[in-house]
């Protein structure tokens, strides 16, 4: 018997309806977990040093957000909140060759750092940490999306303004 599915309006999820909307649109659904490509990205990005021999982290919540989100591309469709939505990519290989700056943001933080896609086609790096927040790196400076992936996602895909990482204290 096929159930039908159920339009993103008609459900309740953890996300606001347009980000719920956009992920489902990605093909994201609730308990999505691909574990066995987590690992495969886990595997590489460990396996990989840059040439002066910088090594990536992974970590528990790298690798849980990889297979819940991993492979899709997300892109909202609603107008954004304070700037335009950008669109997402969850694929820690963007960041493969970014394990030194990933390791000096870590540093900056007290934390581990891992890859975790690209927003905006290669404009920005995605990254989270041991906590389980997300940043993003771009050419502008580095960037505090939110301190979960959901919150990170709702930032991005509603077009909120994200909070810049700064040296001086609030």
């Amino acid at each position: 018997m096929n159930t039908p599915i159920p339009h993103p309006r008609d459900t309740t999820t953890r996300f606001p309806v347009p980000v719920d909307a956009a992920l489902r649109n990605a093909g994201w659904t609730p308990g999505r977990h691909h574990i066995a490509q987590a690992e495969i990205w886990a595997d590489t990005l460990r396996a990989h040093r840059s040439p002066t021999g910088h090594q990536h982290a992974v970590f528990p919540a790298a690798v849980e957000a990889w297979a819940e989100f991993g492979g899709l591309h997300i892109v909202g469709t609603e107008p954004g909140r304070h700037i335009a939505p950008t669109a997402v990519r969850i694929d820690p290989l963007h960041g493969l060759h970014w394990p030194r700056t990933l390791n000096d943001l870590g540093r900056a933080l007290d934390t581990a750092i891992a890859p975790l896609g690209e927003e905006d086609n290669g404009n920005a790096l995605l990254a989270v940490d041991e906590q389980g927040r997300v940043y993003s790196i771009d050419h502008t400076g580095d960037w505090y999306l939110g301190p979960t992936l959901d919150a990170a996602l709702t930032t991005l895909v509603t077009g909120t303004n994200p909070k810049r990482l700064t040296r001086d204290p609030e």
